[in-house]
Parts: structure tokens; C-alpha cells; sequence
């Protein structure tokens, strides 16, 4: 028996589609555009997120879009709902991927090297988007990101190199601010200054992302895969130099829950 959440009898049907919400774009078009409201945050800028991981991209031998990408590109493309246009919105492909989970100790003899997960936490907030208490701002990210720095003993400024799940071109500023790596209403800056492209001071989704490397609908392994290859070294074009510490954070729903790992090419304490 297949039960839909979006069913008319259920509270999604009966309190938010009669308003219009038809799917995922429509939802997170809602979030993206109270936050441009709030915090005066621009088209242009959340086109930069999708020019960063196209960057990233274009130094990645198997990402499905490789062609060089401008903020007049992404702005340019059809239109799918406000604020989004189509290049501000995820792949749809196949692909798959897997990842060997066992003991430290037993790591050590292993073909490749070790990479540890020295933290993990996950939060959930809401079912329904007009649950949230804040529709600028992931409480559920907030929360695990918090669980997870604490077991690590770091601190969100602590890190090389960040994965965060990017359906949207606003996810990735969102998790950004609710993650405290950069303030309210700006997370787009780490992108619209470079900070998050290659050479920058702050490397994020260096595969492509789910903007241009791959979405197959269930994302999350690639971000930890992408991680680990960055702390083995294993990277070629795209690798960022004397990466020790990768923060990988994903998302499910419309910002209702989010996992968060740390994880590092050294054992910690």
C-alpha cells in the first residue's frame, strides 16, 4: 500500500497545494524569495552559487555539464518559478555510488587510506513548510551541524573543504548561515566573492555539485564520496591542497531535516 504525502486528505493537500505548491521548485521558491526579501539578496547572487559549482565542474572529468557558465547564463535560461530559472535548479540523471563503513582499526590494512568520521548529528524541524518558524532560515541544519561540531570538537570555521546539497541554488547559502559559517543573509557573499570556487579560501561542492555533476533524486552519497576522495588526495584538477577536515552536510524535505558529518584524514583525539 503506497501511501502520498501529498494526498488531498493530507495536511500538505488540505493546507498547502490549494495555494499552489506543486513540488519541490514551488516550495523552495517560496524560501528563496522571503529571503531576498528579508536580507535584499539578489537573482544575481544566488546565480553565483550555480557559477561556482560549474567551476568546480569543468575540473571534473565525469560531471555531465563541463561548458563554462556565466551569472548572464544562468539568468538568461528558461524560467521555471520565480526566482528560479532552470540552471538554478539541480540535474536529473542516473548514477549511483557506495561507501565501506567499518572500525579504525581494521581500516588501517585496507587498500586505500583511512578517512574518519569524527562527527555526526541530525535535526528535523517541521513537516509542512508553513510549519517553519523561520522560512529564511534551516533550524533542522542548525541543529545538526551543532550535534556533529561538538563530538568533532570543532568549530564551523574549521574546515578546508565543505559538500552541501544543492537541489537549489539557495540551499547551498542557506546551510551556509544556519551551519555558522557565514552570518544571516550571507551566505550568497561566499559565493559572489569567489571564496567557494577553485583557489578560494573556502572550497565548496567541489564535484559539481548536484547543479552540474549529478542528481539522481537521491544525492547524498556523492557529497560523502566527493569528501573522501578530497581528503585521500585523489582529486587530480580539482583536488584542494592540504585538505585535513571536509564538512558534508545534506537535507531532506523543504529544509524538515538534515544529517551532518565531519569527517577527516586524521584520527582526532
Amino acid at each position: 500500500v503506497g501511501v502520498s504525502p501529498r494526498r488531498d486528505t493530507s495536511l500538505t493537500g488540505q493546507y498547502e497545494a490549494p495555494f499552489g505548491f506543486g513540488g519541490a521548485p514551488t516550495f523552495f521558491g517560496m524560501l528563496t524569495t522571503r529571503h531576498m526579501h528579508v536580507y535584499g539578496t539578489t537573482l544575481e547572487q544566488w546565480a553565483q552559487v550555480a557559477v561556482s559549482t560549474r567551476r568546480w565542474a569543468m575540473l571534473n572529468p565525469k560531471a555531465l555539464r563541463r561548458e563554462p557558465l556565466t551569472v548572464a547564463d544562468v539568468l538568461a535560461s528558461r524560467p521555471v518559478v520565480y526566482p528560479f530559472n532552470v540552471l538554478n535548479i539541480c540535474l536529473v540523471t542516473d548514477a549511483g555510488g557506495a561507501v565501506v563503513l567499518t572500525r579504525a582499526d581494521r581500516a588501517r590494512d585496507c587498500a586505500k587510506p583511512p578517512v574518519y568520521v569524527r562527527g555526526v548529528g541530525e535535526g528535523t524541524e517541521h513537516v509542512m513548510v508553513t510549519q517553519m518558524r523561520d522560512l529564511t532560515f534551516s533550524e533542522a541544519t542548525r541543529l545538526a551541524g551543532g550535534k556533529a561540531f561538538r563530538m568533532a570538537g570543532v568549530g564551523p570555521h574549521d574546515f578546508d573543504h565543505v559538500m552541501l546539497y544543492d537541489a537549489f541554488t539557495s540551499g547551498p547559502p542557506l546551510m551556509l548561515e544556519a551551519l555558522g559559517l557565514a552570518g544571516r543573509g550571507e551566505g550568497v557573499h561566499c559565493f559572489a566573492e569567489g571564496r567557494s570556487t577553485p583557489g578560494g579560501s573556502l572550497p565548496i561542492n567541489t564535484n559539481g555539485g548536484g547543479l552540474s555533476y549529478t542528481h539522481s533524486g537521491m544525492y547524498g552519497i556523492f557529497p560523502i564520496i566527493e569528501a573522501t576522495r578530497q581528503l585521500r588526495g585523489e582529486c587530480g584538477a580539482r583536488q584542494v591542497p592540504g585538505v585535513r577536515l571536509s564538512l558534508v552536510n545534506g537535507m531532506g524535505g523543504m529544509l524538515s531535516a538534515a544529517g551532518t558529518l565531519v569527517l577527516s584524514n586524521e584520527v582526532g583525539s
